[in-house]
């Protein structure tokens, strides 16, 4: 088979590429609907050829990647990393959004001390409005 014609499970290349902790997770991604391979929705079991155009959101993070190479092991994060590459215009979206989020955070103060009984009390009533 021609090395430019192999095929990998996506679920199984994105595992290995080390955007998903374990497979499953990347299988319940792509079903979901999280990934997109070329511009389309795929099921996990597609297949993932050197040079396709990736789409993967996780949580509030989205990634625009192209498959450079295929691995249907997991290997150390250095080797993955050789596996992608990510568009400029992706890494400086996830910034910015990196960005936006440590500024909206930074207005937040936690309390000083865990709330006593009174206090929790107070919490649960306010919550449980009915």
């Amino acid at each position: 088979m021609d090395r430019t014609q192999e095929k990998i499970r996506i679920d199984k290349w994105l595992w290995a590429a080390r955007f998903f902790k374990t497979r499953s997770l990347a299988a319940k991604a792509v079903n979901g609907g999280k990934v997109r391979l070329n511009g389309c929705r795929v099921k996990a079991a597609r297949g993932v050829t050197v040079g396709d155009q990736l789409v993967i959101v996780r949580g509030n993070v989205e990634f625009n990647i192209k498959a450079m190479a295929l691995n249907s092991y997991r290997r150390p994060a250095n080797e993955a990393q050789l596996l992608y590459e990510e568009d400029e215009e992706s890494i400086r979206a996830r910034e910015e959004q990196r960005q936006l989020r440590r500024l909206f955070n930074a207005s937040h103060s936690t309390p000083a001390t865990k709330p006593n009984k009174r206090d929790r009390r107070k919490i649960k009533e306010f919550v449980r409005k009915d």
